[in-house]
């Protein structure tokens, strides 16, 4: 669904912009989105090789060397051994074991989801229809509005998404370039990509450039807290709020531990889609409970109707 909204984005702004027709526009996002993927396959396979290889080979050690540095104290001690337990009977630990043994299967479930993501853009309104007849009548059209809901801040969502991992990858490769850390290039786009995964990602993608700042002395690993917060501050204070201020605003305390679980049940593969997750289901609760249950004025989204006449929710009787 995702990827399909990310087609249909593109579609809109060919047919907004340039004014091209729906069907040609569908194919030009089709082929855009395509032409993205390719182009970062060619980023990290091709330019950035190196840099990817020397940062996979030595994330491990520095891993290691990280743990060592915090049990040179008793909290720091009971701080490592608590994540190593955590990580080491979670499913995302299985399934980053499993990367290595099994990148065939991930190329293959990738494969998957890009054609299941065409084939739901080439045409949604067959799925949403067929959706729709599940539902009960009465209930159809209240059901339509919270799918558009749904569409509608996804599609916004990840437009806000996509400017913050931007700025975010170019601010720290150019802070950690000047910092002379190694591999800043792929530092900076694993730092834009961390972005889609909020708080945790980018926390997360900040202790390889750590460690890799470590080998270059102390003024680095500074120049590396220094970028980190202070591109944090610029994000957080200015930029966040400029490109969100439309997309629905969810607490960060829910944001978080919502992460941490549907990482924990679903694994891997699920912490990066927990924050698309997130939205559906909060805007769903707005949409369902909060407007159609409790009766709050929430506003809805606009859009032309997908009930056929034979879809419709019959008119109240007129009897009562």
């Amino acid at each position: 669904m995702l990827g399909a909204i990310v087609i249909h984005a593109i579609a809109d702004l060919y047919r907004d912009h340039l004014r091209v027709p729906r069907k040609p526009a569908l194919g030009l996002g089709i082929a855009t989105v395509l032409g993205v993927i390719a182009f970062l396959v060619w980023l990290f396979g091709v330019q950035f090789r190196s840099q990817v290889n020397v940062l996979i080979a030595q994330t491990p050690a520095l891993l290691d060397q990280l743990a060592a540095y915090l049990s040179q104290s008793a909290v720091g001690a009971k701080l490592v051994d608590a994540v190593q337990q955590a990580y080491a009977g979670s499913k995302v630990a299985q399934d980053v074991g499993g990367l290595v043994t099994g990148a065939g299967e991930l190329v293959l479930n990738c494969l998957l989801l890009l054609v299941g993501a065409l084939f739901f853009a080439a045409d949604p309104k067959v799925y949403e229809r067929g959706f729709l007849l599940l539902i009960p009548r009465s209930k159809r059209a209240a059901v339509e509005d919270a799918l558009f809901d749904v569409g509608s801040t996804l599609r916004l969502w990840l437009g806000s998404s996509l400017i913050l991992m931007t700025t975010m990858g170019i601010l720290v490769g150019i802070g950690l370039w000047l910092s002379g850390v190694p591999s800043a290039a792929a530092l900076g786009l694993l730092a834009g990509l961390s972005e889609f995964i909020p708080y945790i990602g980018p926390t997360a993608a900040m202790i390889p450039a750590l460690g890799l700042a470590a080998t270059q002395g102390t003024s680095s690993i500074v120049g590396t807290l220094v970028t980190y917060a202070v591109v944090r501050l610029v994000q957080t204070n200015f930029i966040t709020p400029y490109v969100q201020n439309r997309v629905i605003s969810i607490p960060p305390a829910i944001t978080v531990f919502a992460i941490i679980g549907i990482g924990t049940i679903f694994g891997l593969f699920g912490l990066f889609f927990s924050a698309a997750l997130l939205v559906v289901i909060f805007t769903l609760v707005r949409s369902l409970y909060l407007r159609e249950v409790l009766g709050e004025d929430i506003p809805k989204t606009v859009h032309r109707t997908l009930l056929g006449p034979d879809l419709t929710p019959s008119p109240p009787s007129e009897d009562l």
